[in-house]
């Protein structure tokens, strides 16, 4: 652990309790325009998935009720192994929305042949921890650190189950980052209802039975006979216990287990 990891948190855990509270039932948008108003250093981490278009567009009208621009920068991971329907959606969400978008790839890498040349191949297979560490975890912490960032809107529902299910609006993690939740509330059938009543643009995949949409290699369409929300992401890691891509893991353990491999030299020792 080193000081560069540590935030200083904007609120303390007893202000984060009573914010709770009170925002625990508001509406996304009202959680999202308390966020605005509130908090520092904010950022958006999207994939673009259906729940981040949505809320996306949420903070685009509360921008222009301002008469502002969009209000809430976004920010990227690149995996360099996402659908080019994703691709393509998020370039489609920074140019409609004029929201600034910042993009960030694994270290040292901007293709996938480079990625494989330098870190191995295959390596969500051989070492899945270190392919998360590489193409999330420390992306995300290279773009905290470069961005000022403080606090993330994630698209994260209670709805979705496993490790979501108990989600609380706003949290704060183990390196004092504010994570907020603002469509904690609402189904996946309420997301799509608003993405369809709006107009927001969404990743064509979901009209192909996709509904959780990650790395090529390990998305697939869930099981259509299972109507819950908690099966939303059944299509992810399929015939894996695994439920979370690393990005809300606990980032001293991915990064001091990336270390030590990478130390005794696995596939990650190939990172410098």
């Amino acid at each position: 652990m080193t000081n560069e990891d540590i935030l200083t948190p904007q609120y303390t855990p007893e202000e984060i309790e009573r914010f709770n509270a009170e925002l625990d039932g508001k509406t996304p948008q009202e959680i999202l325009t308390w966020a605005v108003d509130n908090v520092d250093g904010l950022y958006q981490t999207t994939a673009f998935g259906l729940t981040g278009t949505a809320a996306v567009d949420m903070i685009s009208k509360i921008s222009l009720d301002r008469e502002e621009t969009h209000l809430v920068p976004l920010i990227f991971l690149d995996t360099l192994h996402h659908f080019p329907e994703t691709l393509a959606l998020a370039q489609t969400m920074a140019d409609t929305y004029l929201a600034p978008l910042h993009i960030y790839t694994p270290p040292g890498v901007s293709t996938a042949e480079e990625f494989a040349a330098k870190y191995g191949e295959k390596l969500w297979e051989t070492d899945e921890g270190a392919y998360d560490y590489l193409v999330k975890v420390e992306p995300a912490a290279r773009a905290y650190k470069e961005l000022g960032v403080r606090a993330v809107i994630t698209g994260r529902r209670r709805s979705q189950g496993a490790d979501r299910a108990d989600l609380k609006v706003l949290e704060i993690d183990e390196r004092g980052l504010l994570k907020i939740n603002p469509l904690i509330g609402w189904s996946f059938k309420e997301v799509k209802e608003y993405i369809d009543k709006e107009g927001v643009p969404y990743n064509p995949l979901l009209d192909k039975g996709y509904r959780s949409i990650g790395d090529v290699h390990s998305t697939a369409p869930p099981d259509p006979n299972a109507a819950s929300d908690a099966a939303e992401r059944s299509g992810r890691w399929q015939g894996k216990a695994k439920t979370e891509c690393g990005l809300h893991s606990n980032y001293f353990v991915m990064k001091k287990k990336f270390e030590e491999k990478a130390a005794a030299g696995g596939e990650a020792s190939k990172q410098s």
